[in-house]
């Protein structure tokens, strides 16, 4: 994956000339800006002197009403990067009914609470009223939000585009619009009601994308929408980063079960990333049936089910998230040092978006794939189209070189109580069919005789713990 210095010279999609306005210098320190004392003081008390490098680079320019086309990896301090010029651009004005003055469109309702929840303090301060406009919960309640009158809105586009419809929303009187994680944006299908929001701003407004990546679709978006933006990269891509560690481990079929039980039994928060609901869902079970706290998340998930795992999660009392790649999108949880594709991805971008869950904000992180010895090679290709070079090992259950690598245990084998952040348990002794499926020598083979084959592995697994527990 190419991603060039410079964006205005980068793929096709985003050929265009380099701003003829020169970019103002990046800034040492928040108190070289000129931020209202309110922000200042507010900064102070959360303990942030020092800007990250994209907050020192974009910061000057955005402030100063550039519109801003930057490339950051998450996790990189983005929030603060376009948060803190819009909601000092916005203060001292006040919105109408239903019209608000500055707009925030993210891809998840994960990242629509976290980047509230971040901004909320400053617009505090400043005196600024925002809602927070997400699919999955009352409408109604955040349409009489809107009502009742909000200056920043932070919206996932679908939703915003149904409460537009429903004339809950009027956003012709929008002057700062922000698109951020954009590539991902465009990546779940929302390039359509992004692009709707977007005419119906006020064209002279400024515009701040914010992305991972700069390529395909976020490329209309440049062209169409940002006017002589001034352009950064400050962040390498996610696999050039040297605080992340990035490892394949080749597993042996029947015994993947029992690796990825050991890995989330370890000490220490740890997210798993597959590929189904429904695998999800079982891994979930198995885990609590084994002693690991754990809770599911995923787009079939309610909105109150999804942020009680969040918080649960992030507070301690659940040590594992088990995921779907487009359920933890924008996923930020501080001091999470370990992710693990328990299903690998296929598409170098995810690969990079998983990763971007560690590492985050100038800490380290570890990244880890399970692959069968038939998927390695295949593995190796995505992994150097990402520009990423792993440590590739070889592990099996119980050994020390899986706990070297992933702090991997025996699990306590006392079960859990379901309690609300796990699943509903159907069947808690069903074979388990998310590692993997679809992408190892077990595709294509008939029905029943994989599920033998999954029963065989769950009773192989099982009794390598117990042996292991010394029962």
């Amino acid at each position: 994956m190419n991603h060039p210095d410079h964006l205005g010279t980068s793929h096709g999609d985003l050929a265009q000339p380099v701003s003829p306005t020169p970019t103002a210098p990046p800034v040492d320190s928040f108190a070289d800006l000129a931020l209202p004392v309110e922000v200042q003081r507010t900064l102070a008390e959360h303990g942030i002197r020092e800007p990250f490098p994209i907050q020192a680079a974009t910061l000057p320019d955005a402030l100063a009403g550039r519109d801003v086309l930057a490339r950051g990896r998450t996790g990189s301090g983005k929030t603060l990067a376009f948060g803190l010029p819009l909601l000092v651009r916005t203060a001292g004005r006040r919105a109408e009914p239903k019209q608000p003055l500055a707009l925030i469109l993210v891809p998840t309702r994960e990242l629509a609470q976290q980047v509230t929840e971040a901004l909320a303090p400053y617009a505090d301060a400043l005196r600024l009223r925002m809602a927070a406009v997400v699919g999955g919960m009352s409408i109604g309640r955040q349409a009489a939000a809107l009502r009742d009158g909000a200056e920043v809105v932070v919206a996932t586009p679908g939703r915003l585009r149904d409460l537009i419809e429903r004339g809950a929303c009027r956003p012709g009187r929008v002057r700062i619009t922000v698109l951020d994680e954009a590539d991902q944006m465009c990546d779940m299908g929302f390039l359509p009601q992004v692009t709707e929001v977007l005419d119906q701003v006020r064209p002279d407004g400024q515009r701040m994308l914010f992305s991972a990546t700069l390529d395909r679709d976020v490329g209309q978006l440049v062209r169409r929408y940002l006017h002589d933006p001034v352009e950064h990269a400050v962040d390498p891509s996610a696999g050039a980063v040297t605080s992340m560690d990035h490892h394949v481990l080749v597993v042996h079929g029947p015994d993947r079960y029992a690796v990825v039980t050991e890995i989330a039994a370890r000490d220490g928060r740890v997210l798993l990333f597959l590929d189904t609901k429904h695998a999800v869902d079982q891994l979930t079970r198995h885990l609590r049936s084994s002693g690991v706290p754990a809770a599911a998340l995923h787009s079939g998930k309610s909105q109150p089910q999804r942020t009680r795992s969040l918080a649960q999660f992030k507070n301690g009392r659940i040590t594992v998230l088990v995921a779907t790649g487009v359920a933890a999108r924008g996923l930020h949880v501080d001091d999470l040092d370990l992710v693990v594709n328990v299903d690998p991805p296929t598409d170098p971008k995810d690969y990079v978006h998983r990763a971007g869950r560690t590492a985050r904000a100038g800490e380290s992180g570890r990244v880890v794939t399970l692959v069968l010895s038939g998927g390695r090679s295949e593995m190796s290709r995505l992994l150097a189209e990402a520009g990423i070079k792993p440590t590739i090992t070889k592990v099996r259950s119980g050994e020390a070189e899986l706990s070297r690598i992933t702090g991997a245990k025996a699990p306590s084998g006392t079960p859990l109580d379901g309690g609300p952040a796990a699943p509903r348990a159907k069947n808690t002794h069903a074979p388990f069919r998310g590692l993997g499926t679809g992408k190892d020598a077990s595709r294509g083979t008939g029905g029943k005789s994989r599920k033998a084959g999954e029963a065989r592995k769950l009773a192989e697994a099982r009794r390598a713990a117990r042996v292991r527990r010394g029962s």
